[in-house]
């Protein structure tokens, strides 16, 4: 924005082209990030209630030379949502963007907008007998659209793939302003560069997404769900492996998680039921989906015998009703939550080699202790290889208390990860808190290319500008 004159006419140039539904107040919801580590501004903030209407904003913004921010649910953990330095933005809200457009049981797809709660397509894809297997913690306020813009992974990747997975086709507003209608239902287009999938992760970049077809999958005939106690990380791995020569494809999760867990929650939400009178040192919860005439109860405690005779398992629980399924889903998925409640000193979400998980687990702990002292909460979805690995003071401090020590502890961590082969964003993106990481850890053609790639397709860099790549 070149000067305030030019301000009042983008203003005043929005609310000619928007109905006054579309514009919205600067309220904080819309300039906080869930970890609190950075405080947005904007010049604007509009909800469209169609692509057309987002269109009409982005052209005119691309007109004026006005950054844009798209916001979906506002729960991404790496500040891809809130800009907190250079022009003030305008914010482009997806919440009135919710419809679910068709779907089509027959096909397994169905077309939703891009602000459509992820719970949401969950019920309607129930209603229709399929099932959307993209499943996160934050599933009661993440919008599809931030979902594919951040390629989100969840608990169900080892089954069913990440948010790119599931994804057939996309509509959306390019920085000119022009919609690209390819809402296709195609498994098979192989009709030049794959604009779906370069769209897919770019975290707002390169255009705003606004619509989705998305793929759906068969409703398992029966389901399961066991806790069960392993020694170690390397134990879990053999038991993941020893689960999927049990049940192939069956096996949709397999999560796992530390004591620490079961403390943190314990400490801040102890209306979370604690499994065990004892709490082991490792577990896992394995998510098993089965077909017709299986017997998900039987499959899971024959796995368990036979990790016994193993010697990879020593107790474990097999739910025997949905309301033991859920609470066992329960306390995994608090576990973000409980983390909160503590505050970390650094988070990480990281990704390895399945071989390496246990030898970072422990050359991790290592790493930290050399730093000072810390507890560790590890846990994740051990079936795909991607950790949580969050670092927390001892009781009787608060993470400011280490706030001088948090980029240290965060460079340990990720050139480890890098060392074992990994990434240091496996699926919350890079927003703007890991540009640095990326510039570090990127192989540099492949960051030549995204630079090339971003001006070619924002020539003006007004899409989401600091995200992902730094603002040259």
């Amino acid at each position: 924005m070149k000067n305030d004159a030019s301000h009042a006419t983008f203003l005043n140039d929005l609310k000619s082209a928007l109905p006054p539904a579309a514009l919205r107040d600067p309220a904080p919801r819309y300039l906080h990030e869930p970890r609190g580590r950075w405080t947005g501004h904007a010049c604007a903030i509009v909800a469209p209630e169609t692509a057309g209407q987002a269109a009409s904003a982005l052209r005119l913004a691309a007109a004026a030379g006005v950054p844009v921010v798209p916001f979906g649910g506002g729960t991404g953990l790496v500040g891809g949502q809130v800009a907190d330095g250079g022009a003030a933005p305008l914010l482009i809200s997806l919440e009135r963007m919710t419809r679910i457009r068709a779907i089509y049981p027959d096909e397994n797809a169905m077309v939703v907008e891009a602000g459509a709660i992820l719970s949401d397509v969950h019920d309607a894809a129930s209603a229709a007998g399929r099932l959307f297997p993209l499943s996160i913690a934050a599933k009661g306020s993440a919008r599809i659209g931030g979902l594919l813009a951040t390629n989100a992974g969840g608990v169900n990747v080892l089954r069913y793939g990440n948010a790119r997975d599931l994804c057939l086709g996309l509509e959306v507003v390019m920085p000119s302003g022009d919609i690209w209608h390819g809402l296709k239902r195609l498994r098979k287009d192989n009709t030049g560069y794959d604009l779906r999938n370069l769209l897919i992760g770019s975290e707002g970049t390169l255009g705003l997404i606004t619509a989705a077809t998305l793929k759906l999958a068969p409703r398992p005939a029966g389901e399961g769900t066991a806790l069960i106690v392993v020694d170690s990380p390397a134990a879990a791995l053999k038991l993941l492996a020893l689960a999927r020569d049990h049940m192939g494809e069956g096996v949709s999760a397999f999560e796992l998680m530390h004591r620490q867990c079961l403390a943190f929650l314990a400490e801040t939400m102890p209306q979370v039921r604690q499994p065990f009178a004892d709490p082991p040192e490792w577990f896992v919860l394995i998510d098993v989906g089965l077909a017709r005439g299986l017997d998900p109860a039987g499959a899971l405690a024959a796995l368990f015998a036979d990790a016994l005779s193993a010697g990879l398992a020593s107790d474990g629980l097999i739910a025997q009703s949905e309301a033991q399924r859920a609470d066992f889903w329960s306390l995994r998925e608090s576990v973000p939550e409980a983390n909160r409640h503590i505050g970390s000193v650094s988070s990480h979400d990281v990704s390895l080699p399945l071989g390496a998980v246990a030898e970072f687990i422990e050359r991790g702990a290592e790493v930290i202790g050399a730093i000072g002292q810390f507890r560790i909460n590890c846990f994740g979805h051990l079936g795909d290889g991607n950790l949580h690995y969050n670092v927390f003071p001892m009781p009787g401090h608060s993470r400011a208390d280490h706030e001088d020590q948090r980029d240290t502890i965060k460079r340990a961590v990720h050139d480890l990860v890098h060392d074992m082969e990994g990434s240091v964003s496996a699926e919350h993106g890079i927003g703007r808190l890991k540009v640095e990481d990326l510039e570090r850890y990127a192989d540099p053609a492949k960051l030549a290319a995204m630079r090339a790639i971003k001006a070619a397709l924002d020539p003006q860099g007004i899409m989401n500008p600091g995200a992902v790549l730094r603002v040259p």
